[in-house]
């Protein structure tokens, strides 16, 4: 089409501009042909008179549409030129914070110098399995594309990551690996991807470097290959490396820092193993200090170091090698202080004990001597004789940095060999994906031979790249069948032959390597003679002679040819490598064995690929000359063999290619120079793409897509049925150029400026539609607005004009009558005034003279008053005076009577030393003690009885106590915070003592405050008055607090119930928690529980000698309660079944549980000798400590008792508010959970609060006892012992005040040496029987040691086998183990259980007699027959066809009774013509038959068959959502039933009379209910996965990408990447698919009984998966965040509402699990512009976090030009008024979170007698009963 039809007025265009490269402007008028001047608008407001250039005539490059700005894919724009792309990327960097962009086939990624949360876990299984071009650029995007297709093409791929340094090409490769070993993970157990990512933290430090551009620089090439097996896991890695920057090692230019090895060395220098290798600061050495910057902000080179160290251990590296290594760096450092002293020009020599040296040689163990000699000197070898030449200061420089460099490149290749031995795998490699981390072609102002090979390299891959591309157009031309035409590009095969081709560059850098006296100057001048105008890309600075210029594909570099040789050469004095490999340090030598594995280490893999660095293009001959040679080639000449390779390589795999971007020198976070990009991508080939693309048809659509979009230009004629001819006559209307499009077989090709000039078609077209639609509807409503106006402006004349009339009619009237008012009104006024002058003087006179006289009374009055004060004031003062004096004569008399009773005590201790005096003293001692003792008897006779009664009720108990477990533990906490409180005792007996003082103080202060009392009497006088004036105040301001404080009331009350329903919340809350974490603990044991089966399997595979007779399958419930193990032991001595005598032939599977109950009993019994243990030995020490108290203090002063008595009261009144305090705490926990009946562990509650309630109870009885027995002995003990008359006259006042009888201390002597015999004989006997029990303890302690370091032993012999074996033996170890422990278990409760059976046959005969009596049906059994009896079970007689609801079965028919009902069953047929739930029924009759019979072993056997049979179904048909469901409801049913027929009251409300009978009598299976329900989560669990693979493919099809609305979102252009198309095909998925899908799901499980409430959950977390996907996606694909698709989210979650509620599930809670998907259609279609609109935005979105809105406004894309783009200010304003919020910072929904689930009993009202087995179900072996 004409430029004239392009260039109108209003076009925009770009113009360039020195400072921001391109500039836009706006044409001010339309361009004619001829015209040399275009009249410009600048978008800053300026107009500019843009001149044509007269040669060349060529118009600026036309701006895309808006609608195209910001696209994923640079190829979508119509207008592909450099100002497009820059605007581009530029747009989608600062404004939309996206990095990634698409252009074709490469990922350009600019570095945002800011962590993004956009590399999680979760971000990695949004990319996962899905297509390149359906969601937003990423560099997962690109890793999957590469793994997708090495597992569909069965091709191995490559990763191309090129860059400058500081773009972030380690980063993006680092990611791309990431992603591999995410979602691929190992096909060992040797965590092979782990190793994968460990390496490159060792890479990292040994090869990357602070430089001016990048804070960690990669210093060298590598190439990583990552190895994938059939299966295409990870087996291994093979990394190549090329071109290590040795250099660096002894140089450094300003503002950079050698590698980050050598600092994290001098960080770590302070540990106690690095003390060897005597490092100091970075700054004290010449390697590290150079560059003046030895430490990176934010970065710790010691933890950095500390990670290395970690990553080399897990990459097998041991401790002496990683030592070693840090001996050679550290040598190395060593090796750079070494200085040369001059003697002359032309020798130099060392000091003598060079201090660096001497630790050189220590670390490196070679000769000092030796090595000073040849530091300083070389050999010359001729055809005769061999010379030893000293060589200058100078040449010893060079020489000792060119060994250093040597050095550490033997040491880098080294390291990587052991990193690539560690990294390869024994298994047959399959296939890989090759990650290459390049650098990218670099310029600086001077640029030397790194930079030649650098860009050599670039030269080579931007040359594979261009292929690549034209491959794939020619590709994609044949297949669509359009003419291929050749596209004229930029062919950089002359640039590669000007250096590689023979008597190139490198050709001639070699050759002049072997001459004698080459130099740079003489190379120079044969590149000069050999180039020179001879070579286009060739050039001569004008200025040097020293220096080249060739034009590469980016730009022209000029290379300085100073150091070339030096460094193709790399010379090493071989002198000093002989003295290297004479070192007594082992690993040294091993750094230069041989070239073939010291020069290239990374040879060594299995491959047998040729390696890359530095190895022959050739392989060697053998011959023994040849080593020498290869030691000689150059480094241009191994670069060039390693790059040869690389290509072969390369162009054996698929590439796919990632262009790192540097946006600003400065590293400021998302700041973009445009001068800095447009170099990088002209030099990394972006441009170059874009440039072969515009030459051909760069946009496509297909039929469809094209018909979509342009309907709108097509009349109704033109829409004809095949939609592909209809685009063919449409396109020959609307471009008349045939040229400018093609038509393939499935799209329309177009070349550049086509789309844009058909968008420009339609925007006109619909502008047009919006014009004439708003010039009708703006006639329209102005016309309608005329002729209201003008009916209103009459009614309104009429109305005003009878107004106004009357208004005068009225205003007439109003002047005569106010004329007559103001008359009389005037009158009236005048003599009022008089009359109120009057009153007001006669009252002013009264008030006068009644004023006068009441103040002659008041002074009468108070003259009188005053003289009555006096009188009463003096009698006061005397009285007190007179108290005064008689309580100072009474103190007096006090202390003389005091005095006078002391002497009198005196006397009474010396008559009381005779024996007569105790004997008169102790009368009646010995009754009372007898009394005591008789009293002790009862009580024990009383425990005795309590203990009987605590045994019975112990087997209830026990049971019941593993319920309350969990429930228990959260006691024991309040228990220990009780502890903790009474720890606070010590401290309240602190404050006591401190107290006594201050009392002292406070008497003292007493007299001081009595004579201040006088004062304050005096001052409260005077106050009274004052008070009494202030008292009526307070008294209306206690009436308005009182008002005041019922209203806080109220309020108060309100909080609290508001505060009571949050807490209420919160609980629900922690309970859902608690729910979710044991859910997805019994989740993970699930998965490794089939872990565990698949190696087992596996083993018996690898052993393939199968035991016949011994076959062992895993326990339903072992792991299960491997968490909940019940420790009660009668409850497990039932539980248990004597299994020795069955014979091993019976293919019986193992239950688990025994040996993990076993297990856990042992740990219970461990814990409680250890206690026991701790018990002993404090009784022990306490009894040792009284007695050395009693012999170091033969008296007790009387003073400390009564502090221990003080301490005792304190302790008791603390232990009592504890109490208090756990009574309302439990009076709390008991309201709180009265209501949630439903809640698990609400029953069981209860009972343990009964069972604490007694035992405290009982607790409080004991102490009191213990307490007022041990008050009577220490008051005894207390009169025995010997007094002091003249030191201790004071010890016993208090007892002899309160014992005034001198008779009752004989007595209390003599029954005192009774009691103390008693207690001493009773003591000894419970020494001997706690030493006995000690002892016994002692013993079991010291076997389970020995058994411990026995397991230790084998622990350490299985770490030294291979993994396989040592899985085997660790497997075989614990089965023995386990065995020994079960029958060593078995033989100790063997004895127990059989106690136990004949109890419970007792008891049972006991109830019978009791029935018997009470009814007399029964028959009479004595008790001693039936314990003499062996157990037999109990045949009650019943009647003909009086069913009992049971099911008999012989105990051979119960394996096929399982494969029956189970294993064989199909849940499509049972769900359709049976009654729901049947094989739970028939289950369940079957345990009641078993549990009449009083056959635990059967019910066991049952059970464990029943649910190990359940779990293998869901293994072999887990995949199908039928079984699942099916068996999912038979499990909850069966829960059910053993609830409901458990006989517990709290499970028998609903029962009828009938069903109550059918309870269980013998068992209490409440472990099973507890093995059922979790396994019950576990189907769930399983359920909601399968459903979740279903609807997973549905999701994004149907609730995103369809068009349910038709015609409401147009297809945007798209570019070379797939884009999934919203019309919808044949095989694609639609709303009605997702809905039929859950109609589906719904029917299924009603249709197998499942119940509602379960019903509900399930759909609520369908929900919430189709919420968390479809939101996902909407957050990762910015082609679906805009107004329209806001509008088809909103319309498809309608649908799902109205779903739920034809289902009547609006009550479940799925809903709500929409409300983000909600909020985030509503966030597309609100409003995005002002302040308020932000407001509304932050109030509205509150269910989805921070990052998900502001994402969601980067991503909104217009589809149309009327819509307008969220302004970046917008955004920061939504993010200042968000940054307060608190909430998660991850981007993505956990799409795979599942909620905690319940199961709220449900009581069946099916009668059991009535269930009919029919015979479709093969069970004719079993009878009703």
């Amino acid at each position: 089409m004409a430029a004239s039809e392009l260039y109108t007025k209003f076009a925009r265009v770009w113009i360039p501009d020195p400072e921001e490269v391109w500039k836009s402007a706006e044409l001010l008028k339309d361009y004619k042909p001829g015209d040399k001047v275009l009249l410009l608008h600048l978008e800053e407001g300026k107009d500019l008179e843009y001149r044509l250039d007269p040669k060349t005539k060529e118009l600026p490059h036309l701006r895309n549409p808006d609608i195209l700005v910001g696209e994923n894919d640079l190829t979508a724009l119509s207008y592909l030129h450099e100002p497009a792309v820059l605007h581009n990327l530029r747009v989608r960097f600062i404004d939309s914070k996206l990095i990634y962009t698409y252009c074709g086939i490469v990922l350009v990624a600019i570095n945002p110098y800011e962590q993004l949360p956009i590399y999680g876990e979760d971000i990695i299984n949004a990319y996962s399995g899905q297509n390149m071009g359906d969601m937003d650029p990423h560099i997962f995007a690109v890793a999957e594309e590469a793994y997708k297709q090495m597992a569909r093409d069965e091709r191995n791929q490559s990763i191309i990551v090129s860059g400058e340094s500081g773009a972030g090409k380690t980063v993006s490769a680092k990611y791309a690996m990431r992603y591999f070993a995410t979602v691929s993970g190992s096909a060992s157990e040797a965590n092979v991807e782990e190793k994968v990512l460990a390496s490159n933290p060792i890479m990292e430090s040994i090869g990357n470097a602070k430089t001016t551009r990048n804070d960690n620089s990669s210093r060298f090439g590598k190439y990583i290959e990552i190895g994938f097996d059939k299966r295409y896991r990870i087996i291994g890695a093979n990394m190549r490396t090329y071109l290590l920057e040795k250099s660096r090692v002894v140089f450094q230019a300003e503002e950079e820092r050698n590698y980050h090895i050598f600092y994290q060395l001098c960080a770590s220098a302070k540990l106690p193993e690095f003390k060897m290798l005597r490092l100091g600061n970075a700054n004290t050495f010449h390697y590290t200090k150079q560059g003046g910057s030895p430490v990176i902000e934010g970065v710790d080179d010691a933890k950095e170091m500390a990670h290395t160290r970690q990553a080399c251990t897990l990459l097998g590296i041991s401790e002496s090698y990683q030592m070693g290594i840090f001996r050679i760096l550290a040598g190395i450092l060593h090796l750079g202080n070494v200085g040369f002293t001059s003697r002359d020009s032309d020798s130099c020599t060392i000091p003598p004990k060079h201090e660096p040296l001497s630790i050189f040689c220590d670390l490196m163990g070679v000769d000092y001597e030796e090595m000073c000699h040849w530091l300083c000197h070389r050999k010359l070898a001729t055809a005769t004789e061999t010379y030893i030449k000293p060589i200058s200061k100078l040449q010893a420089t060079n020489a000792r940095d060119a060994l250093a460099k040597h050095i550490y490149a033997k040491l880098f290749n080294w390291i990587v060999a052991h990193v690539n031995r560690a990294l390869h795998s024994a298994v047959k490699q399959h296939s890989f994906i090759g990650v290459l981390d390049i650098y990218g072609f670099e310029t600086f102002e001077i640029n030397s031979f790194e930079q030649f090979c650098i860009n050599y390299a670039n030269e080579k891959l931007q040359q594979q790249f261009n292929m690549h591309v034209f491959k794939l157009e020619q590709e994609e031309y044949m297949k669509e069948q359009i003419p291929w035409t050749l596209i004229d590009f930029y062919d950089n095969q002359p640039c590669i032959n000007l250096i590689e081709s023979k008597l190139g560059i490198l050709d001639l850098l070699d050759e002049e390597c072997k001459m004698p006296k080459g130099t740079d100057d003489t190379w120079a001048q044969k590149l000069y003679n050999t180039h020179m105008n001879k070579c286009a890309l060739f050039e001569k600075p004008r200025l040097s002679n020293k220096a080249f210029i060739i034009q590469h594909f980016a730009d022209k570099v000029e290379y300085q040819c100073e150091g070339f040789l030096e460094k193709n050469k790399d010379t090493v004095f071989e002198e000093q490598i002989k003295v290297l490999k004479s070192s007594k340090f082992k690993m040294l030598p091993e750094l230069f064995q041989d070239d073939e594995k010291a020069i290239s280490p990374t040879s060594a893999i299995s491959s047998g690929r040729t390696p890359l660095t530095r190895t022959p293009a050739k392989p060697t001959k053998g011959r023994p000359a040849q080593t020498a040679k290869e030691h000689k080639k150059t480094v241009g000449h191994q670069f060039r063999n390693s790059l040869h390779l690389l290509m072969e390589t390369l162009n054996a795999t698929t590439p796919h290619y990632v262009r790192c971007i540097k946006p600003n020198d400065f590293k400021f976070p998302f700041t973009f120079d445009e001068k800095r990009a447009v170099q990088q991508l002209r030099a990394c080939g972006v441009l170059e793409t874009i440039r072969i693309s515009a030459a051909g048809f760069p946009s496509r659509w297909t039929y469809q897509e094209f018909f979509s979009r342009y309907r709108v230009l097509m009349k109704q004629k033109d829409v004809l049925g095949d939609r592909k001819q209809t685009c063919k006559n449409v396109l020959e209307k609307l471009i008349l150029d045939k040229d400018k499009y093609q038509f393939g077989k499935t799209k329309i090709f177009f070349r550049a400026g086509q789309v844009a000039y058909l968008e420009k078609l339609r925007a006109d077209k619909l502008r047009a539609a919006c014009i004439r639609i708003q010039k009708t509807i703006r006639g329209w409503l102005l016309r309608k607005k005329y002729l209201r106006m003008r009916k209103a402006a009459i009614a309104v004349q009429r109305y005003v004009r009878g107004y106004q009339a009357r208004c005068y009619a009225k205003f007439l009237r109003r002047t005569k009558a106010a004329t007559i008012v103001q008359k009389y009104w005037r009158m009236y006024v005048a003599h009022r005034k008089y009359k109120i002058k009057r009153a007001a003087t006669i009252v002013l006179q009264s008030y006068l003279r009644g004023y006068l006289a009441r103040n002659r009374y008041r002074k009468i009055f108070r003259e009188h008053k005053a003289v009555i004060i006096q009188k009463w004031v003096r009698g006061w003062l005397a009285r007190t005076y007179y108290k005064r004096s008689m309580h100072a004569i009474i103190y007096l008399q006090c202390c003389f009577r005091r005095m006078m009773a002391k002497r009198e005590l005196k006397k009474l201790k010396i008559e009381a030393r005779s024996v007569e005096r105790y004997k008169k003293l102790h009368i009646g001692m010995e009754n009372k003690i007898m009394q005591l003792q008789r009293k002790v008897d009862e009580q024990n006779k009383d425990y005795k009885c309590l203990m009987e009664k605590l045994t019975s009720l112990e087997g209830i108990y026990n049971s019941e106590t593993e319920k309350l477990r969990s429930d228990l533990e959260r006691l024991q906490l309040s228990e220990e915070e009780a502890k903790t409180a009474t720890g606070r005792v010590l401290s309240l007996q602190e404050e006591i003592a401190k107290l006594r003082k201050v009392l002292e103080q406070t008497q003292s202060e007493k007299k001081s405050i009595e004579e201040r009392a006088d004062r304050y009497k005096q001052e409260t006088e005077q106050l009274v008055s004052v008070l009494k004036e202030e008292n009526t105040l307070l008294k209306q301001e206690k009436e308005a607090l009182n008002h005041l404080i019922v209203e806080q009331a109220k309020e108060m009350t309100e909080t609290m119930e508001k505060k009571l329903v949050e807490e209420t919340k919160q609980l629900e809350l922690d309970l859902n928690d608690e729910r979710l974490r044991y859910q997805n603990l019994l989740n993970e044991f699930s998965r490794l529980e089939e872990r565990y089966d698949d190696l087992k399997e596996e083993m018996t595979l690898m052993v393939n000698v199968p035991k016949p007779g011994h076959k062992r399958t895993d326990s339903t419930h072992s792991s299960n309660e491997s968490e909940y193990t019940f420790s009660s032991e009668i409850a497990e001595t039932e539980d248990i079944p004597l299994r020795t005598e069955e014979p091993s032939e019976k293919k019986v599977p193992l239950d688990m549980s025994l040996f993990l109950k076993l297990q856990k009993r042992v740990t219970e019994l461990e814990q409680e000798k250890q206690v026991m243990q701790d018990e002993l030995d404090r009784k022990e020490e306490q009894v040792l400590r009284s007695k050395a108290k009693e012999e170091e203090r033969p008296q007790i002063r009387g003073a400390e008792l009564e502090y221990e008595s003080l301490k005792r009261q304190e302790l008791e009144s603390e232990n009592k508010k504890l109490k208090n305090e756990l009574n309302e705490l439990r009076k709390a926990l008991s309201e709180k959970s009265a209501p949630e009946v439903t809640a698990p562990g609400a029953p069981a509650y209860r009972v343990l609060m009964e069972q604490l309630t007694s035992v405290s109870e009982e607790l409080d009885v004991r102490k009191e006892e213990v307490l007022i027995l041990r008050s009577q002995l220490v008051s005894q003990k207390e009169a025995i012992q010997p007094k002091n008359t003249m030191t201790d006259s004071t010890i016993l006042l208090e007892d002899v005040q309160k014992m005034k009888d001198k008779g009752e201390i004989a007595q209390a002597y003599i029954g005192l040496k009774e009691t103390n015999r008693l207690l001493e004989s009773q003591l000894q006997s419970q020494k001997r029987s706690h030493e006995n029990e000690a002892e016994a303890l002692r013993g079991e302690i010291q076997s389970l040691k020995e058994e411990n370091n026995r397991q230790q032993q084998l622990l350490a012999q299985n770490l030294q086998l291979p993994p396989e074996a040592r899985i085997e033996a660790s497997l075989q170890h614990e089965i023995t183990r386990l065995t020994n422990e079960n029958l060593d278990l078995m033989e100790q409760l063997e004895k127990q259980d059989k106690t136990v059976r004949k109890l419970k046959k007792q008891l049972k005969v006991f109830a019978k007699k009791i029935g018997e009596l009470e009814v007399g049906q029964m028959e009479n059994i004595s008790p001693g027959q039936i314990i003499d009896e062996p157990i037999r079970p109990v045949n009650i007689p019943r009647k003909e066809k009086d069913f009992q609801g049971m099911l008999e079965y012989k105990k051979e028919d119960e394996q096929k009774l399982v494969k029956n009902l189970i294993l064989e069953l199909k849940p499509r047929g049972v769900a359709v013509n049976l009654i729901p739930g049947l094989p739970a029924y028939i289950l369940f009759m079957c345990v009641r038959h078993a549990d009449y019979l009083n056959d635990d072993q059967k019910v066991r056997s049952l059970l464990t068959s029943t649910i190990n049979s359940i779990k293998k179904v869901l293994k072999k048909r887990g995949d199908d959502f039928e079984t699942v469901s099916f068996w999912l409801s038979n499990t909850c049913r069966f829960l059910h039933c053993l609830k409901q027929y458990s006989g517990e009251e709290g499970f028998m409300k609903h029962n009828t009379a009938r069903q109550n009978e059918h309870c269980l009598t013998n068992f209490d299976l409440a472990e099973y209910r507890q093995v059922l329900s979790d396994l019950a989560i576990q189907i769930y669990q399983q359920l909601v996965r399968v459903l979740e693979n279903i609807l997973q493919p549905m999701i994004v099809s149907g609730m995103l990408e369809h068009e349910t609305i038709q015609g409401v979102s147009g297809v945007k252009p798209t570019g070379l990447r797939k884009r999934t198309s919203s019309i919808a095909d044949e095989g694609t998925y639609t709303l009605d698919s997702i809905l039929r899908q859950l109609n589906s799901f719904h029917s299924v499980m009603c249709q197998h009984g499942m119940d509602p409430e379960l019903i509900k959950q399930v759909v609520k977390q369908m929900f919430y998966i189709v919420g968390a996907v479809t939101l996902n996606n909407l957050l990762l694909r910015k082609d679906m965040c805009s107004w329209s698709k806001g509008m088809q989210i909103r319309y498809n979650v309608s649908q799902l509402e109205e779903w739920l509620r034809d289902k009547n599930l609006m009550n479940s809670g799925a809903k709500e699990t929409l409300e983000p998907l909600i909020q985030a259609a509503q966030l597309l279609q609100v409003k995005k512009k002002t302040d308020d609109d932000a407001e509304a935005i932050c109030s509205m979105c509150n269910a989805l976090t921070t990052a998900q809105i502001v994402k969601v406004l980067n991503l909104y894309t217009p589809v149309n030009e009327f819509e307008e783009r969220v302004s970046v200010a917008f955004i920061r304003t939504i993010q200042l008024r968000l940054r307060d919020r608190k909430d998660s910072p991850q981007l993505l929904m956990d799409a795979k979170h599942i909620f905690p689930v319940t199961f709220p009993f449900n009581p069946s009202s099916l009668a059991l007698e009535t269930i009919q087995i029919p015979a479709s179900l093969g069970l004719g072996f079993i009878a009703r009963v």
